[in-house]
């Protein structure tokens, strides 16, 4: 399969990050979005993050003009139906993936892959609600996604070999490296994980330890890069509860169970840096304040 043109659906973090990655490999990218001001906004974050990797010498200005110049944004779900790829990178609710593969369906060429970047919804689940299982693949990107290097590629029941390697050859092309995954709840990153989060929520819910202590415990005594709220902060809280919601669900098994605390978070809509609050306060200028 010749891969040339991908379309991204959803301009938010992820989708951003998975467009911005496609262009500097080369492919001409088309970025859709249900919410006008997150796709306005989209090249500039872009943009923004290239810069970035010119300020480090990792890119040049030329290559960074060259590709931004190959994303494309589009109101439009059904323009997306030029791509040879389409990568959905929408919240994590597999009612409003549904709707979008319906939605986009009827607008691809036979041979085009749908890809999802679901983080733990059932890909064959996901698959039997199009025109082509055999052409749909889990393509899960690591947040954030210029800095990650793992893509974790799933395949469903139905998934064809002629797709796998053509969503390989993609991940190969960025410059990454892909692991390949079965289709059970969380697949391998959270499976294993989302669960050391909502067990660090346990333990600051049972009052065991402090925000603080408990990432500065798993940064020095286990030499994770960043503690385990801190990143739940970074992925969202509501990402990590609608996983473990998965998890629980998928797999029948207690210790799966969302922390409570994780939960009240969430309903207070303290999600963690896009709100501006979760386990830390990122509003302030003098940088993230523990909110327990």
């Amino acid at each position: 399969m010749d891969i040339a043109r991908i379309g991204v659906v959803g301009a938010g973090q992820m989708g951003g990050g998975i467009a911005h990655v496609c262009a500097l490999a080369g492919y001409e990218v088309l970025l859709t979005d249900v919410s006008r001001d997150a796709l306005a906004a989209a090249p500039g974050a872009i943009g923004r993050d290239i810069g970035r990797q010119v300020a480090k010498g990792a890119v040049t200005e030329a290559r960074k003009a060259e590709a931004l110049a190959r994303v494309t944004t589009t109101p439009e779900l059904r323009d997306l139906g030029a791509c040879d790829l389409v990568i959905e990178a929408a919240t994590e609710r597999e009612d409003v993936k549904a709707a979008i593969f319906e939605g986009l369906v009827p607008h691809l060429a036979p041979g085009a892959i749908l890809a999802s970047n679901t983080s733990s919804i059932s890909i064959t689940r996901l698959a039997s609600r199009t025109d082509r299982p055999g052409r749909f693949m889990g393509f899960h990107f690591m947040n954030p996604v210029p800095v990650m290097q793992l893509v974790e590629l799933i395949r469903g029941i139905a998934t064809t070999q002629e797709t796998f390697d053509a969503c390989a050859g993609v991940v190969e092309r960025l410059g990454k490296t892909h692991s390949a995954a079965e289709d059970f709840p969380g697949f391998i990153v959270n499976r294993v994980l989302v669960p050391m989060i909502n067990e660090a929520a346990y333990v600051l819910h049972e009052g065991v330890g402090t925000v603080r202590s408990i990432d500065a415990s798993m940064k020095l005594g286990a030499n994770h890069p960043m503690g385990p709220l801190e990143l739940a902060d970074l992925i969202g809280l509501d990402t990590c509860l609608a996983i473990m919601e998965v998890l629980h669900e998928g797999l029948g098994d207690t210790k799966y169970r969302p922390c409570p605390l994780l939960r009240k978070y969430v309903e207070a809509g303290w999600l963690g840096r896009k709100a501006g609050r979760g386990f830390y306060d990122h509003r302030g200028e003098g940088g993230p304040v523990p909110t327990r």
